[in-house]
């Protein structure tokens, strides 16, 4: 039966909770499908990827993966003021997620931490930064990745 190893195309249905709240934050189930991805080309995070190696389909398996294996320690750098100037014209709120565009065109997501008259505290780590996690997975199907697949670094 085929493993889950490198130059493999696996889907696999997932669901990831917060490890220390047990909430959960993201499933396959909701998309309808399971997530199909090209191991050994980094498209999900290291300590999932790692961790799955050598699963079989129908297997399932409850994996944790720390925050440096996740989405890396929150980097308070991330966490800056910006004046109130740059948010005319929005009604701001705590928590409240929002996009911003670099002078070079990159797009950054942040989320609005803190705010009074004079200025805006915003987060732009990754919202799962610091954040040990875990995953219920279940390999639905493992095949050999085309050479096409490889080159391109993605699952077709």
């Amino acid at each position: 039966m085929a493993k889950v190893e490198k130059n493999k195309v696996v889907k696999f249905h997932y669901t990831l909770k917060d490890k220390e709240t047990g909430e959960v934050l993201d499933s396959s189930q909701q998309y309808g499908e399971p997530l199909t991805v090209l191991i050994g080309a980094n498209n999900i995070i290291p300590g999932l990827e790692r961790q799955m190696e050598g699963m079989e389909v129908g297997e399932k398996k409850t994996i944790e993966v720390k925050a440096e294996e996740a989405y890396g320690p929150k980097d308070e750098n991330l966490i800056q003021k910006i004046p109130i100037e740059n948010f005319q014209g929005i009604e701001l709120q705590k928590g409240m997620p929002l996009q911003a565009q670099t002078p070079d065109g990159q797009i950054i997501n942040l989320v609005v931490v803190d705010f009074n008259d004079k200025e805006v505290t915003v987060d732009m780590n990754h919202p799962l930064a610091g954040k040990d996690l875990v995953f219920d997975v279940e390999i639905v199907d493992v095949r050999d990745a085309t050479l096409e697949e490889i080159s391109h670094g993605h699952a077709h």
